[in-house]
């Protein structure tokens, strides 16, 4: 296969920031290329550079020979370049057919039809196997479909490069078997395609070549996989050995049960869920997209309204729909979707950690710096944060700082006892997945009670002291830890109580 992508010589600075020093490598036509690093490594500034979104200070992209010279996004588009970031790109209030033919709409005397438009669209995504109603409301879809209506806009345009970053963080195992065969299909019709992402096992499946960037630089180039090991790619990531990535062990879990749900019920829980955490205890829930663990979540820290049921900490409940009350009794959330839910776009790391805490040291709404700053630092040092400064705009960091810096708000809060983080490590890579579980070991250890849920079987086998199971929108098992087995979780994980080989094959077993 002949070289058709070159990246020549990229650098990229921000202020105080080198995200990316003279990067250099080719790609073939033809060839699945993936590129893994740490979260901070330059992967997300490499195809803003590529998408026209960012402009590089040095070096070149080269397509076919030639020197690409735009400057937006729509530069890029025009040269073929499609990417689909890991913060997806959609107009929520538009339908799905509005959104994959934005700017192009079918129209006949200035009149576009929307009939014909939802017709048109839906005829694609049946070409391509996905199952999506055209006229819905992308604000309606769930974060995997909204990911699987981003992939179809870019098989729809026909690009000849598709750069596609962190594409299976929110897809289910049917949704990710569709985006295989869609990429196994544009590889043979001679697409380059860039696979960005922290999941080796897909790394090794789909992948023809692989380069590895570490703090901003070129680390690794492997032409072929043939003779390249996990651990090999792992060193070349993070710099170091990392021998046990969940580093799960064993500890004291008190008889005190802090969380207490009782008959809860809502509009995505068809049954209503019972369940106790106990102070020190990790308790896993783990189900298929759409079986109703983030709106649990949500009906728990009351983001959402409950029809039935109560929630205690302590013995004592605590006021429904109501998430103040919860964050008082001792309740905080760390919400599946970071970005849009958890996160404060457009403010600095300061002001995302003091937000919630302002209220113990400002009681008449008066903003006291220092007393922030002092907290910034704190939180900083201890989570390990990496940023050049407290002043950087959130949006900056890379997803596993980003998460940090929201524990860090809730750890400010300093009377914390029930902690939930729905889908810990989405997006973030191999060294700062284990230190965000190192963090929850440490909270456990405090006394505190956590609550993981999580898309991810060997995440949420490799940390839980136990294993709730959601189906249907109810609580389909439970499992303590000696009882792990991945193909009994997944079995129950499952409306038909079915599970294939191939499933559970791809499944790595935690002991």
């Amino acid at each position: 296969m002949d070289d058709f992508l070159t990246f020549k010589n990229i650098s990229k600075f921000y202020p105080g920031v080198k995200a990316l020093t003279d990067v250099s490598f080719n790609v073939a036509k033809g060839a699945v290329h993936g590129v893994m690093g740490e979260n901070g490594a330059g992967k997300s500034t490499l195809i803003r550079v590529l998408s026209g979104d960012q402009q590089a200070n040095s070096g070149a992209i080269i397509i076919n020979g030639e020197v690409q010279k735009y400057a937006t996004v729509r530069d890029a588009f025009d040269a073929g370049v499609i990417v689909i970031h890991q913060e997806l790109q959609l107009v929520p209030e538009l339908s799905v057919a509005e959104n994959l033919l934005l700017g192009r709409y079918p129209a006949k005397a200035g009149l576009i039809s929307f009939k014909a438009l939802a017709k048109e669209v839906g005829e694609k995504l049946r070409m391509i196997g996905i199952d999506i109603d055209p006229a819905t409301k992308v604000a309606h879809l769930s974060i995997g479909e909204r990911q699987m209506v981003e992939i179809a806009k870019a098989v729809m345009l026909d690009a000849r490069i598709i750069a596609l970053d962190e594409p299976t963080s929110s897809l289910s195992s049917r949704e990710s078997e569709i985006l295989f065969r869609l990429i196994g299909r544009l590889k043979a019709e001679g697409k380059i395609i860039l696979y960005i992402s922290h999941r080796l096992d897909e790394i090794f499946q789909l992948c023809d070549s692989l380069t590895v960037l570490r703090d901003g630089k070129l680390a690794a180039h492997h032409a072929s996989l043939e003779n390249v090991s996990r651990d090999q790619i792992i060193s070349e990531m993070v710099g170091r050995e990392i021998s046990n990535i969940w580093g799960w062990r064993s500890r004291n879990i008190s008889d005190q049960v802090l969380l207490k749900v009782e008959n809860l019920s809502g509009s995505k829980l068809s049954v209503p869920v019972n369940f106790e955490v106990r102070a020190g205890e990790i308790t896993g829930f783990f189900g298929l997209i759409g079986a109703g663990r983030s709106e649990m979540s949500r009906l728990i820290h009351g983001a959402d309204q409950r029809h039935t049921g109560t929630v205690s900490v302590e013995g004592i409940k605590v006021a429904a729909n109501d998430p103040r009350s919860s964050i008082r009794a001792g309740i905080v959330l760390c919400p599946e979707d970071r970005k849009f839910d958890g996160i404060i776009q457009g403010r600095s790391i300061e002001e995302n950690i003091a937000v919630s805490a302002r209220r113990h040291f400002s009681p008449f709404g008066l903003i006291r710096p220092k007393r922030e700053a002092e907290l910034a630092e704190t939180y900083i040092a201890k989570l390990r944060v990496r940023t050049p400064s407290r002043k950087q705009d959130i949006v900056n960091l890379s997803g596993g700082n980003q998460q940090k810096v929201i524990l860090g708000r809730w750890l400010a809060e300093q009377n914390i006892k029930v902690l939930i983080i729905d889908e810990p490590t989405r997006g973030i890579d191999v060294g700062a997945k284990a230190e965000i579980y190192e963090i929850l070991y440490q909270l456990a250890e405090n006394g505190m009670a956590i609550v993981v849920i999580s898309s991810e079987l060997p995440e949420v086998m490799g940390i839980s002291d136990r294993i709730m199971v959601m189906c249907e929108g109810q609580i389909a098992a439970s499992f303590k830890r000696v009882n792990f087995n991945d193909r009994a979780i997944l079995k129950a994980a499952l409306p038909d109580k079915t599970v294939s080989e191939a499933a559970a094959g791809s499944l790595q077993k935690v002991s």
